[in-house]
């Protein structure tokens, strides 16, 4: 996943996506704390450098759980999309940070549907993409 910046600031940032079920039995004989730290190294061995010297952006591993536990880094990146989202509309902070995540809960709701039972075509975009605040997370169709 990328982002690019069209402010005056030109920074470029790239994330990693990783989930993991901390009940397997490679992630289990250890601290979950231990286990986001494993599975973030593992996305910055991978991709920091090339991220860093080709797309000369920045780069975060987002590493999230099958139960909704964020990484350290995933939390960082949300709380700070929430404060500029907070300042840019005028809404409250927890407003915010809520609405992020609530919409992070259902693209990983969509992605898992969509893995389980495929692709169905193409269907018809309703409002979600105008969202111009935490007010509008419902998702009105056209």
């Amino acid at each position: 996943v990328a982002s690019h910046s069209s402010g005056s600031s030109g920074i470029n940032a790239e994330y990693g996506v990783r989930i993991f079920n901390p009940r397997t039995p490679s992630n289990s004989n250890q601290t979950i704390a231990k286990t986001y730290e494993k599975h973030e190294n593992a996305k910055k061995t991978g991709y920091l450098q090339r991220v860093l010297q080709v797309e000369k952006a920045s780069f975060s591993p987002l590493v999230m759980t099958t139960t909704g536990g964020l990484g350290k880094e995933f939390t960082s990146v949300l709380k700070r999309l929430a404060e500029k989202k907070a300042a840019k509309t005028g809404y409250n902070y927890q407003d915010c940070i809520r609405y992020l995540r609530l919409r992070l809960s259902f693209a990983m709701v969509r992605s898992v549907t969509t893995s389980i039972r495929g692709h169905r075509g193409v269907r018809g975009r309703g409002a979600a993409e105008n969202c111009q605040g935490p007010d509008d997370y419902l998702y009105r169709v056209d």
